[in-house]
């Protein structure tokens, strides 16, 4: 029991155990086997905002790693930092960028000091590796420092906004996966609805027949051409401020630095990264995000209002316009027996909401910059990844759980057509449209069919009407027969 007992109390105290550091603000406790430092912690303990960490987002994470690497190269070639140094940073933002040490990055994603806390973590994490690669204890800043060393040449306001830029051009190409994949599933329908002839509607309102095809078709080449929107626009993220250093005139940086650590960069990341022209202005300027932000939501919205129509379409079943049929994911109901909801395109449509707000986060941050700074990034980069996070898993559940299950009602699609006073449209050609107007008025009030009043009033024959009237002739544009005389009967 006393051996139990000496060993539980060996257990927990090596639970607990801390190291203690100090900053700015004097001293504190870390815990001893935190790869992180005195400054994360702080940050830790003043932003217990959304819970959302460093941690939760990897391409940001690797893609600091690549900068930190980057700048120590740069460093070693002009001769700032020790080879053996640079050595252990460069293998510790190595492991970083593998995924090795993800759950040392706890800061919470929102915070205040523009990023600093984000770096520091950064810095930390790296300087505790580097010593422990180099055989020295977490903590021994003397032998290798998260400012000194591994921050050297460096600032938030340089780095942070080159990983946030990097992340998105290094995770963007899953969005655009996604996307492919969306639109492939989708073009999949529309050859297999090719000849599901259906009513087409405006306001609402039975307007003229099309094919359920065509519909699909719709859906699909309005999102194929915002894949382009995505690629044209995050080439601006390209574009970065990597040696600026604190406002943009690269204080405390070599007059060769900024060039080599975006060369290196490069290298890095296998990306043709570029060093802006004027290091105040991209320092300052959010607009990158902002415009790749309007893209996200223009996406959104249209794959929303696409959720809209297949909710539209599958209602009922008895009750509604039933013409598709989403596959069934689960009960729908905790009281109505049978009942199955849409629920893909509900998910999708909440997630299209989320991001539009999301770019409106990010549009009003951006304006919110001051002077030679904007310390809104933080949200600007939660906001941008959770939206690319949400849209492509958001299209990856629309293609696979809803679009590739989707079938059609085709006998029912086809009743519809035929017991539509919309069909009416299509004889403007013929028996004009004062005509068209009065009989369709008749239709409405007597529960008639328009062929049987055509025929009634001898507007046309009974094989000219098969002809104008066949669905599959009213869905594509066509020349009027010339034996039928527009608007002969008219008055």
């Amino acid at each position: 029991m006393d051996s139990f007992s000496d060993d539980s109390r060996g257990e927990k105290e090596a639970a607990t155990a801390m190291r203690t550091e100090h900053d700015l603000l004097g001293e504190g406790a870390v815990p001893a086997d935190a790869y992180y430092g005195l400054q994360t912690l702080r940050a830790v303990e003043n932003f217990p905002i959304t819970g959302i960490t460093l941690s939760r987002f990897p391409e940001f994470i690797k893609a600091y790693a690549m900068v930190k690497k980057a700048c120590a190269r740069a460093n070693l070639a002009l001769g700032l930092l020790e080879p053996e140094i640079a050595t252990v940073i460069e293998a510790a933002c190595d492991e970083i960028a593998s995924g090795k040490l993800n759950d040392q990055f706890v800061v919470d994603m929102i915070q205040g000091g523009a990023g600093t806390s984000t770096n520091m973590n950064m810095n930390e994490v790296i300087a505790n590796r580097a010593l422990e690669l180099s055989g020295f204890q977490f903590g021994d800043y003397a032998r290798i420092h998260p400012n000194n060393h591994v921050n050297l040449s460096q600032s938030t306001n340089d780095t942070y906004p080159t990983a946030i830029r990097l992340s998105i051009l290094l995770s963007y190409e899953s969005l655009v996966r996604s996307m492919d994949m969306l639109c492939y599933e989708l073009k999949q329908k529309a050859i297999e609805f090719s000849d599901v002839i259906k009513m087409g509607r405006t306001q609402l309102q039975d307007a003229v027949p099309m094919t359920l095809g065509q519909e699909f078709d719709a859906f699909y080449v309005t999102l194929k051409e915002d894949i382009e929107r995505v690629r044209e626009n995050v080439r601006f993220f390209r574009e970065i401020n990597l040696g600026a250093t604190a406002i943009g005139t690269s204080i405390n940086a070599h007059p060769d630095y900024a060039s080599l650590a975006v060369e290196e960069l490069s290298h890095i990341c296998g990306l043709d990264m570029i060093l802006a022209s004027n290091l105040v202005e991209a320092t300052s300027d959010m607009g990158a995000f902002v415009l790749f932000s309007g893209v996200l939501r223009r996406v959104a919205v249209k794959t929303s209002k696409i959720c809209n129509d297949l909710r539209l379409l599958s209602s009922g079943p008895r009750a509604g316009l039933n013409e598709i049929n989403l596959p069934p994911m689960q009960p729908g109901s905790s009281i109505m027996p049978g009942k199955v909801n849409p629920v893909i395109p509900e998910v999708v449509n909440q997630v299209a909401y989320q991001v539009i707000g999301n770019d409106l986060t990010i549009t009003m941050a951006s304006e919110a910059g001051q002077l030679q700074l904007n310390v809104m990034e933080p949200v600007i980069a939660l906001n941008m990844l959770q939206s690319m996070r949400m849209l492509t898993q958001a299209m990856t559940v629309l293609s696979t759980r809803c679009i590739r299950g989707i079938t059609a009602n085709r006998q029912h699609c086809r009743e519809l057509v035929e017991n539509s006073i919309g069909v009416i449209t299509a004889l403007n050609p013929y028996i004009g449209y004062e005509n068209a107007t009065r009989i369709a008025r008749i239709a409405l009030q007597s529960g008639r069919s328009v062929t049987e009043l055509v025929l009634e009033e001898g507007l046309l024959t009974l094989d000219e009407l098969a002809d104008i009237l066949k669905p599959e002739n009213m869905v594509h544009a066509r020349r009027k027969n010339e034996f039928i005389g527009r608007g002969r009967n008219e008055g």
